[in-house]
């Protein structure tokens, strides 16, 4: 027998789906610290500890004396800067409970400063579920070592040894004379102090937790209730111009000739023609639109035969020679020797991320020194490429990331951004760029169409004798074989998100778990397929497939809480079952569905999900986080799919792009389950890998139908099945 192992590419693979857009330029400690001004910084030296490759591997992309930067002001407030940004999903609290945990400081004293390229610590960027994995361990060991620091001043201050003292709420006090005390903020007033620490961080064991792993509601939920929350194009100036900007109607559309003469007559408009770019700027962006409309251009559009419903023939036409990931046994020897063989392929469509906020960028150049306030996910590789294309040093660029609505991995490429500084230098006064939705449909970065084909073997007592994947062109983020199968191969054809020459008509790239969504639709459809054939209720078929105890684990949290069956499928109760696992967070998800059989429309009336992510820093974040993800992933699963002729989008608004809407919302059903993991995991993604598989599994329980293209439409669940 042969047993090849290959190393895990769960983070090249993000990366990779970024690389376009991510130059790795750290800050400069001495910019910083002239930067931050008064108060006590803490500057983190010497290398964190990390105990997986993984985490090693992350550690490295970071410039080598990264680890976190605070400053604590005199009135005591501590800020916390950070290149993460806040989209979402909610780590503008999960991190402050971080800091303030190691700290012993009130959670209401912790400011985040994040996505700020002059004022935090360089970051590759905000995507993959990497937040809390990578960055948060880094700032618990920063806040240790700044409370060592602290402690140090106070035995100072109040001259007794520090072993005597203790610290609560942001005060130092003597343990024997509680009255003896000091305030960090008492610590901090009048000194600009740099301390630097090479000792080893001595963070928190979780039984001695206050604030990590309390429920807590969002730092930013009063100011995004109320309205006062600013994003993008929010900032504006009082000679700010609006731009709106000239695009073709297809991504193969060359430009044959232009007239501009009648927008430039427009009172008060001042036209832009640079290089490709043609742009008209107004103070009022209504008559900016309206400029926009009198430029008369035509265009050269080439005939294509692409569409949604072509693109799969073509992946497979131009997929390169594959490539195995890693090979466990001989497939091919249990082929024959197999009872039952399955050979089957799942297709996924085109998806959109359709944030709610559309990307947007406000610049202004003042004294030489250009701010983007951009909404990306990326704000250095941003500011990096900005430079780049205005030729200008990184030191004359900043960016700035106010809160974001939405990225889900689709705000990284931040061309709004380069749009906006470009008119900002060439006009010399504040721009914004703000895309209608047409624009955002047109040039965003989809998830990729896929191709999927599983070939595996059954054998008579029900047992899996083999398992062959192929994946062209999602990527291999979750198509691990989880289960227990001695011989199993893994083969992908294609880079997944990265776009390559003459595969996609348009831009592709990262979408919520990218690939995990599409490899977790394949593998637990095609388990599911073969353990009705073995005749065996989905759940415990699985069960008996699995060695990891943390699948094991959420499968049955899952199962209690809805309160399965127990039965095989199909039992026209509508019930499905699916799991996987997503930045290193174990999930089950189980579903109830109804079918309607005469027009083949979906209802999910329940989602039960499960998992399991290490320590939870706050569970009411993790909760939303899953209830998000369950939400979102309807779209993908029943609905959502970019419709197109070549390079030409014909989805350009929600009236041809449907999206989930209220009426579709099921009871959802969150359940965090605790295996004494005292690491945390990623939780902004694992329940959405898991949607597509587990309403195509319950619906092959309601009706017999087994569908094998997302989204599961009407259409195509009625084709099923008359199958």
């Amino acid at each position: 027998m042969k047993k090849q192992t290959y190393i895990n590419h769960e983070l090249e693979e993000v990366l990779a789906a970024h690389a376009d857009h991510l130059i790795e330029k750290p800050v400069s400690r001495r910019n910083f610290i002239k930067t931050l001004g008064g108060g006590i910084l803490i500057l983190i030296a010497g290398p964190m500890k990390f105990v997986t490759e993984l985490e090693a591997r992350q550690r490295r992309m970071y410039p080598e004396d990264f680890n976190a930067y605070l400053r604590i002001a005199e009135d005591g407030r501590i800020s916390c800067f950070t290149g993460k940004i806040e989209m979402g999903q909610g780590i503008i609290t999960s991190l402050a409970q971080e800091i303030a945990e190691e700290l012993d400081a009130p959670l209401k004293d912790i400011h985040m400063i994040m996505g700020d390229t002059d004022l935090c610590p360089w970051d590759r960027g905000t995507f993959g579920s990497m937040s809390t994995r990578f960055f948060g361990p880094a700032l618990r060991a920063a806040g240790a070592k700044a409370r060592a620091v602290l402690l140090n001043l106070a035995a100072a201050q109040l001259k007794i040894e520090k072993n005597k003292l203790r610290v609560k709420n942001g005060i130092v006090f003597e343990t024997a004379n509680p009255d003896n005390k000091v305030s960090y903020g008492q610590l901090a007033k009048g000194k600009a102090i740099t301390r630097t620490l090479s000792e080893e961080a001595v963070v928190k064991s979780a039984q001695n937790y206050k604030i990590i792993g309390k429920p807590m509601n969002r730092l930013d939920a009063r100011e995004k209730v109320t309205g006062k929350a600013k994003y993008a194009g929010d900032i504006q100036f009082p000679d700010m111009l609006y731009a709106r900007i000239l695009r073709p109607p297809s991504h193969d559309s060359k430009q044959i000739s232009v007239d501009t003469g009648a927008a430039e007559k427009v009172d008060g408009v001042q036209l832009i023609h640079n290089d490709d770019m043609i742009a008209v700027l107004h103070k009022h962006p209504d008559i900016a639109e309206l400029a926009l409309e009198k430029i008369k251009v035509k265009w050269d559009t080439p005939d294509s035969k692409l569409n949604e419903n072509t693109i799969y023939d073509h992946l497979l036409s131009v997929a390169p020679e594959g490539r195995i990931i890693d090979e466990i046994g001989d497939t091919t020897s249990d082929w024959e020797a197999s009872e039952d063989v399955f050979d089957t392929t799942y297709y996924n469509a085109y998806v959109a991320h359709a944030a709610m906020e559309p990307h947007t960028a406000t610049a202004r150049i003042e004294n030489g020194k250009l701010t983007v306030w951009a909404s990306t996910q990326t704000p250095f590789p941003t500011r990096d490429r900005i430079a780049r294309e205005l030729n200008m040093p990184a030191e004359k660029v900043r960016v700035i990331t106010p809160f974001v609505g939405g990225g889900f991995g689709g705000k990284s490429a931040s061309q709004q951004a380069i749009e906006a500084a470009k008119l900002t230098k060439l006009t010399g006064k504040p721009v914004q760029v703000a895309w209608t939705r047409t624009e955002e449909f047109f040039y965003d970065t989809y998830r990729p169409a896929a191709v999927l084909k599983v070939k595996s073997g059954l054998s008579k007592e029900g047992k899996i004798t083999f398992w062959d994947y192929h994946v062209y062109f999602a990527g291999t983020r979750g198509s691990d074989v989880i289960y227990d199968i001695a011989d199993a191969k893994r083969t992908t054809y294609g880079s997944g998100w990265r776009n390559e020459p003459g595969v996609h008509p348009f831009a592709v790239g990262a979408w919520r778990a990218p690939a995990n969504n599409s490899n977790t639709f394949a593998r637990e459809s095609q388990i599911d397929m073969m353990a009705a054939k073995a005749g065996i209720d989905p759940l415990t078929f699985r069960l008996q497939h699995l060695k990891d105890k943390k699948m094991i684990g959420v499968l049955k949290a899952a199962a209690k809480q809805i309160g399965w069956h127990g039965k095989k499928a199909p039992g026209g109760r509508g019930f499905g079952v699916a799991c996987g696992i997503d930045a290193e967070t174990h999930v089950a998800v189980m579903a109830e569905v109804e079918v309607d059989k005469k027009t083949g429309f979906v209802q999910v009336k329940r989602i039960v999900a499960a998992q399991d992510m290490g320590i939870v820093i706050n569970p009411e974040g993790a909760k939303i986080q899953m209830e998000g993800c369950a939400m979102m992933g309807l779209g993908y699963a029943l609905t959502e799919e970019v419709h197109f002729n070549g390079g030409k989008i014909t989805d350009l608004n929600f009236d041809t792009y449907k999206l989930p809407k209220f009426s579709w919302l099921p009871k959802i059903e969150t359940v965090l389950v605790d295996s004494n993991d005292p690491k945390p995991r990623g939780g902004g993604e694992p329940v959405i890998i898991c949607m597509g598989a587990v309403i195509a599994n319950a619906i092959f329980d309601a009706c017999g139908a087994r569908v094998l293209t997302m989204p599961m439409t009407p259409e195509r669940v009625l084709a099923a099945m008359g199958a």
